[in-house]
């Protein structure tokens, strides 16, 4: 077996391995990763606060390492233990003997607990008082206080995570709408696991069949078509590498959220049809054009899909007050890097204009600014929205039924339901549907990792395409492509990926 200090100094160790067993491969990969700053304390026994800080009914200490059941049986008079099963207890001080709590017990002994090791929880009521204590009692015992993440950071050092499996148990923490949960908790069930593993397998099959032709050739009876076979299941997998990574970046807007942006001219009723949305009076509403000068950016969540919705100033051409320059400039650099956009047109004026729907969107448009920027965008990225529908005669809201607008009105709230249903269609075809048959990237760290390895792939067809090519060269494009996944799942990785992952999870996780 080779040293840890060898296996960490830098990507080369691949090749220094490759040539060994799988399990040994695993055995080495282990090793190397658990040479993070956080190795020092795994063979200690930790403990925290599960359930979120604050009063409540019930609250939950978590304790794991070897020392778990020592612990709890310090603490309790439980003579006949069984795992996994609950037991109402009296939970003592170890030192004083005095009762704590009435408390449920439970064990769950490694390596069928979520961290891989023995653990054990105490289910207490949660007063301020209660948990202090028990806390203090645990230190005495010489159980340390868990570091943000360190149970998860522990289940994937014991193989019951790979890194996107935890990245996916930190969204579901952290999950605040429907559509949110439903991709976190795919993703924390293994997908993008079993997907980024089903390609690291085709990469490694392809690799040790080109290495045994290069090690052997055809004069020791190695398959005449063998590189063929590797090659054809390489430019398979680039083109599911390729159609993975076309994505229009759906998980990652839904895990962030859809950043919505409201453009229009002064007084048309962005700030009344932002209050709308957000079902509160979130911006100030006056007739006088001009009221919103900056940007008021606001969470909401529209059918399940979370929406980061903006309010801008009112765009015109007709100011010299360099406040609402200044507004102007913002709203039209924010509507750039928005990923939704709502035009806002004020209906009574498209009326009595008397051109055509098409003409008077595009001259509208024009005037704000945003035709060139619209008109590269799908059609699921915007949507035209006319308001004051309540101002119509009775023959223009006949004419305006045929156009593609949706025709509200803030005032009387009239068409506001029609308006949801039309988002609620936009925000399902930018964020999709989650799924397990199609798991989408939700991480921009997986999306850089899966673009070097389709860049390496490339690269090895470049190289074996010539007719001069070192093939041993060649092939080496192939590992760093097994590296480049190997780093989104955990199977190869570096102590600033672990920490920036690992340091965003809440104590007790």
């Amino acid at each position: 077996m080779f040293s840890r200090e060898c296996l960490v100094r830098g990507p080369s160790w691949w090749r220094t391995v490759r040539n060994v067993g799988s399990r040994h491969v695993a055995a080495v990969t282990s090793s190397a990763i658990s040479c993070s700053g956080a190795s020092d304390r795994r063979g200690t026994t930790i403990c925290a606060l599960s359930s979120g800080h604050g009063k409540c009914g019930v609250a939950v200490i978590r304790i794991s390492g070897n020392r778990s059941l020592e612990t709890l049986k310090r603490m309790t008079n439980i003579s006949k233990l069984e795992p996994r099963k609950a037991f109402l207890r009296k939970i003592r001080d170890p030192e004083t003997e005095e009762v704590i709590d009435n408390g449920l017990c439970l064990w769950f002994p490694g390596p069928h607990s979520f961290t891989g090791e023995d653990s054990v929880e105490f289910h207490v009521h949660g007063g301020t008082a209660i948990l202090t204590r028990l806390m203090q009692a645990l230190s005495r015992l010489q159980i340390l206080p868990a570091q943000p993440g360190e149970f998860t950071r522990r289940a994937f050092y014991n193989n019951k995570l790979d890194l996107t499996e935890v990245e996916g148990l930190a969204d579901l923490i952290e999950a605040e709408t429907e559509c949110q949960r439903k991709q976190a908790l795919l993703q924390a069930d293994g997908v993008l696991r079993k997907l980024y593993d089903g390609w690291r397998k085709v990469l490694s099959k392809s690799m040790a069949s080109i290495e045994a032709y290069i090690d052997f050739g055809e004069e020791d009876n190695i398959e005449s078509d063998v590189v063929q076979r590797a090659h054809d299941a390489l430019k398979r997998l680039m083109r599911d590498l390729e159609d993975h990574l076309a994505d229009d970046r759906r998980g990652e807007i839904l895990r962030s959220g859809i950043k919505t942006v409201i453009v229009g001219e002064p007084n048309v009723g962005k700030s009344s049809l932002l209050n709308h949305l957000v079902q509160r009076n979130a911006a100030i509403v006056t007739p006088i054009a001009g009221t919103t000068r900056d940007i008021i950016e606001l969470s909401v969540n529209i059918s399940g899909y979370p929406v980061l919705i903006a309010d801008t100033a009112g765009i015109t051409d007709n100011t010299e007050d360099i406040i609402e320059v200044e507004g102007i400039r913002r709203a039209r650099n924010y509507a750039e890097n928005a990923d939704f956009v709502i035009v806002l047109v004020d209906a009574f004026k498209y009326a009595v204009s008397g051109m055509t729907y098409e003409d008077y969107v595009r001259e509208y448009l024009t005037s704000l600014g945003m035709h060139e920027l619209l008109a590269k965008m799908s059609r699921e990225r915007f949507i035209v929205i006319m308001n004051k529908r309540d101002l119509l005669k009775a023959e223009d809201k006949q004419r305006l039924d045929d156009v593609k607008a949706v025709l509200v009105s803030c005032k009387t709230e009239d068409g506001l339901q029609n308006l949801l249903r039309s988002l609620t269609d936009r925000f399902s075809n930018i964020c999709g549907e989650p799924s397990a048959e199609s798991p989408t990237i939700s991480q921009a760290r997986h999306r850089d990792h899966l673009t070097r390895c389709l860049r390496h792939l490339r690269n090895y067809f470049e190289l074996s395409a010539n007719e001069q090519h070192d093939m041993a060269i060649a092939a080496e494009e192939i590992h760093k492509a097994m590296r480049e996944l190997g780093r989104i799942t955990g199977h190869v990785s570096t102590n600033e990926i672990l920490d920036i992952i690992f340091k965003t999870f809440c104590i007790g996780k």
